[in-house]
């Protein structure tokens, strides 16, 4: 009897064990085609100040012109849970501008895609989920307000 009991309980810590983290059960897989990034942000004091900026890209050589991606973030809601994650919609580009550039200007940089409104929630009690198309990185900025704040005058 406790050979079954030892065998169970060992198959089902190896079950646990290969099953996503209990904190990443709300969001979907990745679709074919797709890299899910999970942001786990500490915990601040004052956390309703803060926005993390989401900034999607990759490492291009690039000349002297200025390069960009368009990109498309939508706010998806995971199904029966109400938590929020964002997907990358998709990726165009890269575009430049035009300028005549030395020959010697090629180097190798983060390429972004402005993204509109990329500023979310900071919220360090559930990780941030971010789908993005493969081949691209996410990299991610914490903005925060100060303390400090101004009166307007009206006119």
């Amino acid at each position: 009897m406790n050979k079954l009991l030892i065998t169970l309980a060992g198959v089902a810590l190896t079950a646990c064990a290969s099953a996503a983290p209990e904190d990443l059960q709300a969001f979907p897989a990745p679709e074919d085609g797709m890299t899910r990034y999970v942001i786990r942000l500490p915990a601040l004091e004052q956390e309703a100040d803060a926005q993390v900026e989401l900034i999607v890209g990759r490492e291009l050589e690039v000349d002297c012109n200025i390069h960009r991606f368009g990109a498309v973030l939508s706010e998806q809601v995971a199904s029966g849970w109400g938590f929020r994650y964002y997907v990358i919609d998709r990726i165009d580009g890269p575009l430049s501008t035009m300028k005549a550039c030395p020959e010697d200007t090629r180097e190798r940089r983060f390429v972004s895609a402005p993204l509109g409104d990329s500023l979310v929630p900071y919220n360090s009690r559930l990780p941030l989920v971010v789908y993005v198309p493969d081949g691209f990185d996410l990299r991610y900025r914490v903005w925060s307000a100060g303390a400090e704040t101004q009166g307007a005058s009206p006119e």
